[in-house]
C-alpha cells in the first residue's frame, strides 16, 4: 500500500505538528505545511488515505459518517 508524495507529506507534516505544537494541525495548517492552495484538496488527500486505511490526525469539526 504506497502513498503518493504529496500523501506521504501530508502524513510526516501532520505527525510534524503534532510533535512541535502538542495538537493535531487544522486542515488550513496542514495546507500551509505542504504548500497546497486549498484546504478542500487536502480534505481530498485525507479522504483518499482514510479509503486505504490510513489515517492522519486533524484539528476541527469530525466529518464521520
Amino acid at each position: 500500500m504506497s502513498l503518493t508524495a504529496r500523501q506521504q507529506a501530508l502524513a510526516r507534516a501532520s505527525r510534524d505538528w503534532i510533535a512541535e505544537h502538542g495538537e493535531a494541525p487544522s486542515l488550513r495548517e496542514l495546507a500551509a505545511a505542504v504548500g497546497l492552495a486549498s484546504p478542500s484538496s487536502v480534505s481530498y488527500q485525507l479522504r483518499r488515505m482514510r479509503e486505504r486505511g490510513i489515517d492522519v490526525q486533524t484539528r476541527g469539526r469530525s466529518r464521520s459518517r
